[in-house]
């Protein structure tokens, strides 16, 4: 398989082929340095026209005879603004010398919560991963966002399937299925990702994160009951291209080839391209004949395509293309303790379109429209029983904003539809259709005060109507900035729940009759930066009403609402110090998370939570030169279901250490995770000594199942 990752993204880079070079009239050619040194990737704007700038510090503009303003700023620089006369028919030449600052300034758009707004200014709590945190866990993981979602504090990546490694994505303790994963603000994983869509995303393409955490049905709808990630793709440079190969091997003996590339195809248009091929060879670290780690051979083509005129419209279009084949269970001529072998398969084909429109209504009323349609087909195979089946996911959406004195409002209607068919399972087919309107308002009381309230009414096939409302203040004293938040929402169940995606439907039972579950959510938050140092604490909880649970019922599972709501209560804290090259930032999640246990029905705290967690990441980077990177994670004692071997897990830390080193156009990178070779399999077995009376041979992953592991490759730009 590795040998055929690396063909195939080189058969891919040498497809580029839509480079046009610019019309050749007066040209501009801006270099910036920083103490003598030239800056590469710092943007550098001239009126409507961006780039940036290239290994030597250079951007190269062609612009219209006149006096222009070049305006010039990077990451952890204070912003340079130069004004130039140009003479006709020569090259001027622009040295821009940037000094660093201490403070950091975000700059920051956010797009998930519809309002456009700068991330300091809104009302509602938003993470945002930018470019160089995603850069950094490119280099760990380029085959999948998993790593950077799961070192992102209050969120946590949970294996739902040790034996095909599918994980989905807790954010601050409520279950995986809760949370909504976007592409740009559209469903193109689906309404409800699954837990295995995270490990096929790769984050070569992305431009930020954005995260909300907490109920955000007020934005979009049942499946957001948790919180949403919208994965906001990067744009292509309206002046020159960007190419880029990388290509990583590991010492588990996998392989990852992707291909980058982006430029403009007009003074209108431009295009991006992602391709990849990835792969695993099946491991069994522990040497049981049981693959610790799941083989597999991926390959995925997006393509883009972005059109603005430059007065406000804009067009986005996009497709993508995945095949991926997961193999786990017993390695071939192993057999687990009842003497026969017992593989486990998954195979997934998934095509992907959506555009998103947006055109200005005279000076202050924007227009946008978004739609989507994602198919998806599985064959998933637990030992001798092989289960096939289809997902559907439609969105249409029209929405009008505008700003009028101190609000900015945006209303809109939406229609979605979800659709499920099982060719070898009754009893589980469903087709749900959910049109809504919203409106949402964000009113500036004061310079230090926005209020901002949203609220949407959906119509939902199978389960009636639900408003969801959500409100939101942002308050700024001096140098702090406080958020506060409460919202509600709702969840149409579904038969995909963490324990029936990892046993397969054929061992659960017909559903019944269900309730939706219903969902408040709170929170308050704070922060500040003083000099280099940048501080933030946040107390969130949340309770579920009529929650989704899976009772035992042998020879299988029955999915029911549990008797009692979940209650979840917690606290993070964040402090990152910023000097220089240097970046350190630590992390601290208390999580407290029960549930009625459908079986004794008795409340227990929510099985692999937790309590505690921490983290300490430190990090050097000079732009042009490289970076080194540490690590060091800490895991608390979490609750066991059904496990044979012991009710309550060990407490964990895993270590790991990142170099890059620049050398022209070549980037060199070695990543060691787990450098202290924790294993669950360390502590207790993984296999079960009889079969659970769901069909699972294992007990559920609370802890890496690889162990240590170093990959290293590099990444090209040319």
């Amino acid at each position: 398989m590795g040998r055929a990752v690396w063909v195939c993204a080189a058969v891919l880079w040498a497809a580029w082929g839509f480079a046009i070079d610019p019309e050749d009239i007066a040209h501009v050619r801006v270099e910036v340095v920083h103490e003598g040194k030239p800056v590469r990737d710092a943007t550098v704007r001239i009126g409507a026209h961006t780039a940036a700038t290239d290994g030597e510090g250079r951007a190269v503009f062609a612009v219209p005879d006149a006096t222009v303003k070049v305006e010039v700023s990077a990451e952890g620089m204070e912003p340079e603004t130069a004004e130039v006369a140009l003479r006709p028919g020569d090259e001027t030449r622009v040295v821009v010398e940037l000094r660093p600052h201490l403070e950091l300034a975000e700059e920051v758009i956010v797009t998930a919560t519809r309002s456009g707004r700068r991330l300091q200014d809104e009302p509602v709590r938003v993470e945002v991963l930018d470019r160089e945190e995603i850069e950094e866990k490119l280099l760990m993981t380029p085959g999948d966002v998993a790593m950077l979602l799961n070192e992102t504090s209050g969120l946590r990546v949970q294996v739902a399937s040790p034996s095909l490694g599918a994980a989905n994505v807790r954010i601050q303790g409520l279950r995986g299925r809760y949370t909504q994963i976007l592409a740009d603000g559209l469903p193109l994983y689906g309404g409800q990702t699954g837990s295995i869509g995270l490990l096929q995303i790769p984050p070569m393409d992305l431009a930020q994160v954005e995260i909300i955490k907490g109920v955000a049905s007020a934005f979009y709808g049942a499946s957001a009951l948790g919180g949403v990630v919208n994965l906001v793709s990067r744009r292509p440079p309206e002046q020159g291209h960007e190419r880029e190969l990388l290509l990583n091997g590991t010492t588990r003996k996998g392989g990852d080839g992707v291909l980058w590339l982006a430029g403009p195809l007009s003074n209108r248009w431009g295009a991006t391209l992602l391709a990849g091929g990835h792969g695993q060879a099946r491991q069994d670290v522990d040497g049981d004949g049981w693959a610790d780690l799941a083989g597999y051979g991926r390959g995925l083509v997006r393509p883009r395509l972005l059109w603005n005129d430059g007065s406000g419209r804009s067009l986005l279009l996009t497709a993508g293309a995945m095949y991926e084949d997961r193999r786990g269970g017993t390695l071939p001529d192993a057999t687990v303790p009842d003497g026969t072998p017992f593989p486990e398969t998954l195979d997934t084909r998934r095509l992907d379109g959506g555009a998103i429109a947006r055109f200005p209504l005279g000076a202050a009323r924007l227009v946008s429209v978004r739609a989507s349609a994602m198919g998806q087909r599985h064959r998933h195979g637990f030992g001798d029983a092989i289960e096939r089946d289809r997902h559907y996911t439609l969105l249409a959406e029209s929405s009008l904003s505008a700003t009028s004195g101190k609000h900015t409002w945006v209303v809109g209607a939406a229609v979605q539809g979800d659709r499920y068919r099982a060719q070898d399972v009754a009893g589980f087919d469903y087709t749900y259709t959910a049109p809504g309107i919203f409106v949402q308002d964000d009113f500036a009381v004061a310079k230090a005060a926005t209020v901002s309230a949203s609220m949407r009414l959906d119509h939902h096939s199978a389960f009636g109507t639900f408003l969801n409302p959500r409100a939101a203040v942002l308050w700024r004293p001096g140098k702090w900035t406080v958020r506060g938040s409460l919202g509600r929402g709702y969840y149409a169940p579904t038969p995909f729940t963490e324990e029936t995606e990892a046993v397969g439907l054929g061992h659960v039972a017909p559903l019944g009759a269900l309730e939706a579950e219903r969902a408040t959510s709170a929170s308050v938050d704070a922060g500040t930066t003083v000099g280099i140092v940048e501080m933030h604490g946040t107390v969130f909880g949340s309770r579920i009403r009529d929650p989704i649970a899976v009772r035992s019922a042998p020879p299988g599972l029955v999915i029911v609402n549990a008797s009692g709501p979940t209650r979840t209560a917690g606290v993070e804290a964040l402090g990152r110090v910023r000097w220089r090259e240097f970046v350190a930032t630590a992390t601290y999640t208390f999580t407290s998370s029960t549930e009625v246990d459908p079986d004794t029905a008795t409340r227990e705290e929510v099985a692999l939570t937790p309590r505690h967690a921490a983290g300490l990441v430190a990090a050097w980077e000079k732009h042009g030169t490289g970076r080194v990177g540490l690590e060091v994670y800490y895991t608390g004692r979490q609750r066991l279901e059904d496990d044979p071997y012991r009710s309550v897990s060990a407490r964990y830390v895993l270590v790991g250490f990142l170099a890059e080193r620049n050398v022209g156009p070549v980037r060199f990178f070695v990543n060691a995770e787990n450098l202290t070779d924790v294993r669950q399999t360390q502590y207790a077995p993984l296999v079960r000594p009889v079969r659970a009376s769901d069909g699972r041979w294992t007990v559920d992953a609370w802890a890496p199942l690889d162990g240590r592991t170093i990959n290293g490759g590099l990444r090209l730009r040319f």
